[in-house]
């Protein structure tokens, strides 16, 4: 059947099941007199150079990776860490050993992709890793040791998890430097959004802690903890005020004893 002679609909049904539109077809699309499938050449067209973009983004992101691979390293785990900032609950870290071909357009540092895609993220990375571990450092924790040494607290966890299933050659942790780690170490400023790994690392650490925030939310409604994730919002502050503080929430910090 002749280009001309197809619906609309049979050519974007076409379409559907191509893995790569030829660059012939898309000139017969722009060329066909029906504006609906110049249309369809059009959304192509949208999609070809989202799909190079993030092919470009996901290179630039695992310069790192193939650097410490071309060395001779092969098991790379990506740390990260969500909840430094907030006023209640953990902090959380995660550790991720992913396989040299993994490849996943669009990871990127938890904070820049939606709640949706980061949970759907979450579960990829951890269906196709070599190894995923989790740490957990609580209030009570944070407030003993300060929110740094917590936050490194956190990290060494979640590579003692993984490690249980696969042992790291190397380390590639966000900004933070971890002393007597036994591992090469390669600390990245702003490193989740510069390497999958970290970038891995953070998605999973993101979705982890939201998934507590929100079982604290059950036990404490008044504040809105599957909302706020424990951050200082105005909401969070009022609910402080009138309710005082919970078992969760960290009395070191400034937001929280003025609130108390």
């Amino acid at each position: 059947m002749k280009l001309a002679e197809m619906s609309i609909k049979e050519i974007r049904d076409l379409l559907e099941k191509m893995d790569e539109v030829p660059k012939d077809f898309l000139q017969w699309l722009h060329e066909d007199k029906r504006k609906g499938v110049n249309e369809l050449a059009r959304q192509v067209e949208q999609q070809q150079a989202r799909q190079a973009r993030l092919a470009s983004q996901w290179e630039e992101m695992t310069t790192f990776e193939r650097s410490l691979r071309a060395e001779g390293y092969t098991h790379l785990f990506g740390i990260d860490e969500v909840g430094r900032g907030p006023l209640a609950g953990p902090v959380v870290a995660a550790a991720v050993c992913l396989p040299a071909d993994f490849y996943l357009p669009g990871l990127n540092d938890s904070k820049k992709l939606p709640a949706a895609t980061r949970e759907a993220f979450a579960e990829v990375i951890r269906s196709k890793a070599l190894a995923v571990g989790i740490g957990i450092v609580s209030a009570e924790r944070i407030d003993e040791i300060n929110i740094l040494e917590a936050t490194k607290e956190a990290m060494r966890l979640a590579i003692k998890e993984a490690a249980r299933t696969v042992s790291p050659d190397a380390c590639l942790l966000d900004a933070v430097q971890l002393k007597d780690l036994p591992y090469k170490q390669l600390p990245i400023i702003g490193g989740d959004g510069k390497s999958v790994s970290i970038a891995a690392a953070s998605v999973v650490a993101k979705v982890t802690r939201d998934q507590i925030m929100s079982e604290y939310a059950a036990a404490y409604p008044q504040y809105s903890f599957e909302k706020n994730a424990g951050y200082g919002t105005a909401e969070h502050l009022t609910a402080l005020e009138r309710y005082g503080m919970t078992p969760i929430h960290r009395r070191t910090f400034t937001g929280a004893k003025a609130q108390a």
